[in-house]
Parts: C-alpha cells; structure tokens; sequence
C-alpha cells in the first residue's frame, strides 16, 4: 500500500531541515503559556500526539510529567527515541488507531499537527480515538491555524533558502484543502513533496468534538492566550474536555 504524503514527508530529513526556525525555546516559550490554564499536577499523564523529534515532550517531562509521544514517522521515533527515561517514552503510532484507554490527563497536539487526512472520517476517528484515551477529566489542547488568516494571506510562490538548500515553495487551496508543493535539489538530485492540511474551522472542529463526546471550553487566539477572534487571530487554540 503506497505511504500517504506526511509518511514520506515526515521522515525526510528535509522536512526539518525547512522548518528548523521552530527550535527548542520556541517550543518552550508556548508550552509554558499553555501550561496555565491546562491545571496540570506534577506527575500527571501527558500525551504529546504527533510528537516529531520530541521537542515538545521532552520540555514536558522536564516540567515533571509522565510524557508519551507518539508519531506515524518511524524517524521521527527513532531519535527522540534516543532522550528516553523513565519519565518519558515515544512510540510509532497512526492517531487513527487506539492508544492506552482512559489512561492520559491531558493530550497535547502542537504545531498544526491534525488535518493531514484525506476525508474527515479518519480526522473524526483520530478525535474520538483522543476522547477514549482521556481519564475523566482530562483536557485536549489542539493547536491549529486560524484557516480564515491562513486564507486572506495565502503567498502563491515563494522561495526560501536553508542550509544552503533553496525550497521552492508553492501554495494553492484545493478541495477545502491548503495545498502546498515543496520542491528542491540537493546533491545534484531534484526533490518533490506535498503537504495537504484541511482547512478546519472552530465549528469544524466543535462538531468532531461533540461527536467524540467532549466540548470546547475556551479558544484562544494565539500563545498568548488572547480570545481567539475568527478575522485576526493567527492561531486556533482549543482546549476542550470530555463532556460526561
């Protein structure tokens, strides 16, 4: 069966190459804003879900939790494998699969990590799947693009230079998709991946959670934790917690 576009994607040494910039303190900086409304004991069982490297679940367990991370990138998992302890552990994982039932007391999912599938069943399934790993009153955080600023800004071309390595940048809507085309070469060998992410909205996203038997209980805007504003907010920020 041929890999999806964030199997490839995610597991090419490129895709970190491109978006390095989001480094470690810029993981750290969100994750502390996050952290004051999450309402998180020490100890308490966190879920970093499409995790990467592990960038974020390795601050996490600094900040005294019990971290799994979890990604669909074997490479990914390979090295974050290799900051391992007691306090933390990672695994390959598909998040329209079942992990660990009613087991986390909060599930975190950064950097606009959700929207890669090709029909929203499996972004209903992956949610639900969510819901069913949550103790009773855990909290989700999904950290999203703001779709309506993603569209009023959307750059057609651009070309972005990294390492030495120009990325030509191609974005375009398809489908109630973003669509961007990345293409490069490198070591004289031309490059070509997609990224595909579903342009969901608040209500998009209050319908699957309700269908995952959880509800909204606040939106921000961004990091800051300001009121998300559908016209101007550059992120979208929801925390939400099962609803029995």
């Amino acid at each position: 069966m041929p890999k999806e576009w964030f199997e490839l994607w995610f597991d090419s040494p490129y895709y970190h190459t491109l978006y390095k910039q989001h480094d470690d303190q810029d993981a750290q900086t969100s994750i502390d804003h996050l952290l004051t409304v999450m309402n998180l004991q020490p100890g308490a069982r966190v879920l970093d879900l499409a995790c990467g490297k592990g960038r974020h679940s390795r601050y996490l367990a600094d900040k005294g939790f019990s971290v799994t991370g979890l990604d669909i990138s074997a490479a990914s998992i390979s090295y974050a494998r290799g900051f391992e302890h007691d306090g933390l552990d990672f695994y390959q994982h598909d998040m329209r699969l079942p992990f660990r039932m009613r087991y986390f007391d909060a599930v975190f999912n950064f950097f606009t990590s959700f929207g890669y599938f090709d029909n929203d069943k499996d972004h209903q399934l992956a949610l639900t799947n969510v819901a069913k790993g949550l103790r009773k009153d855990g909290r989700l955080m999904i950290d999203f693009f703001n779709s309506r600023v993603v569209l009023k800004n959307i750059v057609p071309h651009d070309c972005k230079t990294v390492d030495g390595i120009e990325f030509h940048l191609q974005k375009k809507v398809e489908n109630g998709y973003i669509v961007k085309s990345v293409q490069f070469q490198h070591k004289g060998k031309a490059h070509h991946f997609v990224e595909r992410v579903r342009l969901l909205t608040f209500s998009d996203f209050e319908t699957m959670l309700s269908h995952a038997g959880m509800r909204i209980e606040n939106a921000f805007g961004g990091y800051d934790l300001q009121s998300f504003d559908a016209e101007t907010s550059p992120r979208l920020i929801l925390l939400a917690t099962l609803t029995d």
